[in-house]
């Protein structure tokens, strides 16, 4: 963990070289670009801007991690606040064996950038990068590290924002026990991504074989009825009208028992994330449908108003 900090700070210069080399060459742009118009920067296109984007359980460090649909979709959502909800970073397995691709090195660049773009990013580090939690209330290329947050939505909701791990009995109890899930787990991605691969030679659509699974074990939907349940009742406790959490990477938004429940999903199965329109409307987004509309929108003609 302590080498994903080096990374950061690595990042972190590169992202101001980066800036200073910009402004150099920003007078000559200028001039030769004066008189063409470029389409857009999705970062930069107004209708674009979302309140704010939740995501949590990316896992980079990880195979499963799918950092370019991260990449994308942080690029077509720029945002006043970023939530990074837990597990962005996977320190279980980079003890085992060290996996850091040009990728995941590029989410660490985008999440900085959105920071020096005046974006508030807020981390609440997870049970994957738990040694993060040894540096909160600090703040890295102005990430701010916390251990929770509360978010005011523009309706006035006062959102409960945690990882979720404490509510899961595994964790807290059989710690060895949730390694050896871990490591089954990451079997099932493997399998996944040689399935994904073949589907895709067919055209189809990504598709989750461990999301599928989980929702088909009794065990498992029982967990998750009870994981939810137990983290509305402790918002409710603290006073709070919902609660944001990630963990089980099971993305959804319900009520439960009069407590607003949303889970912002994963990038490694569901590939979703939660985002708060200006209006205050919660909503989750799933990278495959989001993409799949912007394809289709592009590829539809043109109307007149």
């Amino acid at each position: 963990m302590r080498a994903i900090f080096n990374l950061l700070h690595n990042s972190m210069q590169s992202v101001a070289s980066d800036s200073a080399s910009g402004h150099s060459h920003s007078h000559s742009s200028i001039q030769s670009h004066s008189h063409s118009q470029s389409p857009i920067d999705p970062e930069d296109d107004p209708r674009n801007r979302v309140r704010a984007v939740f995501v949590s359980d990316v896992h980079l460090g990880t195979q499963g991690c799918q950092a370019e649909a991260l990449l994308d979709f942080l690029k077509h959502h720029p945002s006043e606040y970023l939530y990074l909800v837990g597990d962005i970073v996977d320190g279980w397995q980079l003890k085992r064996r060290w996996f850091w691709p040009q990728a995941h090195n590029d989410v660490i660049q985008k999440l900085l950038r959105r920071v020096r773009k005046g974006d508030r990013v807020i981390f609440v580090p997870g049970n994957h990068d738990e040694l993060a939690r040894g540096f909160i209330g600090h703040s890295f290329g102005g990430i701010e590290v916390v251990k929770e947050t509360v978010h005011t939505t523009a309706t006035g909701q006062k959102l409960w924002v945690i990882h979720g791990d404490h509510f899961d009995g595994v964790i807290q109890l059989a710690k060895w026990l949730a390694y050896t899930g871990d490591y089954l787990y990451e079997l099932t991605l493997k399998l996944n991504r040689y399935l994904n691969h073949l589907r895709a030679k067919f055209g189809l659509h990504y598709w989750s074989l461990s999301a599928y699974l989980k929702l088909k074990v009794k065990k498992a939907v029982n967990f998750i009825s009870d994981f939810e349940v137990a983290v509305a009742s402790q918002a409710a406790k603290h006073g709070f009208q919902g609660v944001v959490c990630g963990h089980i990477h099971h993305a959804e938004i319900r009520e439960i028992n009069g407590i607003l429940y949303c889970n912002d999903g994963d990038w490694v199965e569901s590939l979703t994330a939660m985002v708060e329109h200006m209006d205050g409307r919660l909503e989750i987004l799933s990278f495959d449908e989001v993409n799949q509309m912007r394809l289709s929108s592009h590829k539809s003609p043109a109307t007149v108003a």
